[in-house]
């Protein structure tokens, strides 16, 4: 499998992803969303942590939506597969070693879950090995908050492409945007472990011999042939570079690097 194809197994989000700004219940317009409605179920913390899940018709899966009761972020869900649970949702700051990869290549220890059972009323959201007890909100006055609050898509819009670094421990960290309309978008950074910086941008060259991120500082040369390696290019001096699989280190990236120190994912596990 493919660097770029696991990352867009590992990050993608469901088929029935909400839309921006709007939960899939939307405007209530319609008995399909009125449903969708009454198959939510909101859970808090009664420390001002509110978190929804709601049902989806085509699927097992959830809907996840993460807030302070006024306000939701849309959480990313995990793609429906067997190693995870129902309510999984990406979140790499918070490792789970008792978990690994499935089948396909998915690495299940960068999931955490929001776990609802209306039978027994109860709720709880583990991050990574942490598991935090909820409380299930009565129907009615669930949905009366869901429909006075406002709705935010995900923060996370880029997710990590490429790392790699040189013999001295510097880091070379490539972003390309979540969404399918902005993935020709990268940003660069580069620097020592815990102190990576933003490159500014003057161009890319992408083609089937590789990649070309050309910044102000230098260019990055990363050649999809694993025969030869990848090069950084600064006032003519070459640099080679080793490659580091993004799938396996997604905690070194979101802990270790410092692109992601103090960053908000809109997920419960930041304020758990």
């Amino acid at each position: 499998m493919t660097l770029a194809r696991r990352l867009a197994l590992l990050l993608t989000l469901s088929s029935s992803s909400v839309l921006a700004h709007e939960p899939p219940w939307g405007r209530e317009d319609s008995l399909r969303k009125r449903i969708l409605l009454e198959r939510t179920a909101v859970c808090t913390d009664g420390k001002g942590h509110y978190v929804s899940s709601t049902e989806v018709f085509e699927s097992s899966q959830r809907q996840l939506f993460y807030g302070d009761g006024a306000t939701f972020t849309e959480v990313p869900i995990a793609p429906n597969v067997v190693r995870l649970s129902t309510g999984s949702f990406f979140e790499p700051r918070f490792w789970n070693p008792e978990l690994s990869f499935d089948g396909s290549g998915l690495d299940a220890r960068a999931y955490s879950v929001v776990k609802v059972d209306a039978t027994a009323g109860t709720c709880s959201v583990r991050c990574g090995q942490r598991e935090t007890p909820f409380t299930l909100m009565a129907a009615e006055p669930a949905r009366e908050l869901l429909r006075k609050a406002a709705y935010n898509p995900s923060p996370m819009k880029y997710e990590p492409y490429a790392l790699l670094r040189d013999t001295k421990g510097v880091y070379f960290l490539v972003e390309r945007g979540r969404s399918e309309a902005e993935q020709k978008s990268f940003r660069v950074f580069i620097g020592p472990r815990g102190r990576l910086k933003p490159q500014q941008m003057l161009n890319v060259v992408s083609d089937s011999k590789g990649e070309i991120f050309s910044t102000k500082k230098g260019d990055l040369q990363l050649l999809l042939d694993r025969e030869l390696p990848s090069v950084w290019v600064e006032k003519k001096a070459r640099r080679k570079l080793r490659q580091v699989p993004v799938s396996e280190n997604l905690a070194l990236i979101y802990n270790e690097l410092g692109v992601y120190t103090g960053a908000r994912l809109g997920t419960p596990c930041d304020d758990l």
